[in-house]
């Protein structure tokens, strides 16, 4: 029985991450260009893919966009491309995405119960200048 509870609060735990993506940038068109050019640099996911890997800012962290599943091999890198609530381009911290994290079964169940939308920064490509805030879990 415990098992099966915790097994329950793991699932909807990374649910509750996953729709919180829901608001990440769609995939590049497939074309020529190895950006997009929008409010900041957005790599397109064939750069990423034939470079191996998410450019680097000058910060040390790695950026870019959902590559779905490519993300297997390639990781999640450090910021995500994001559209903020002002309908701004820019990235969110994929710590600040995933939210406080449970330590036990029953803490997983209670937060899953209590999720509500929250606000995080929404930065530029160097993960420090705030252009905006983005609202997980709506």
């Amino acid at each position: 029985m415990r098992k099966n509870l915790f097994v329950l609060a793991v699932i909807s735990l990374l649910l509750l991450v996953g729709c919180s993506q829901q608001e990440t940038l769609p995939k590049a068109e497939d074309n020529n260009n190895s950006e997009i050019e929008m409010d900041v640099f957005i790599p397109t996911r064939e750069s990423i893919l034939a470079n191996g890997r998410y450019p680097i800012n000058d910060n040390g962290q790695t950026y870019g966009p959902n590559m779905g599943d490519a993300t297997i091999t390639l990781g999640e890198p450090d910021l995500l491309s994001a559209k903020g609530e002002n309908g701004k381009i820019g990235y969110v911290k994929k710590v600040d995405l995933e939210g406080p994290q449970p330590r036990t079964p029953a803490e997983a169940v209670r937060l899953t119960k209590e999720a509500k939308p929250r606000e995080i920064p929404l930065y530029d490509v160097d993960g420090e200048t705030i252009i905006g805030k983005f609202i997980v879990g709506r």
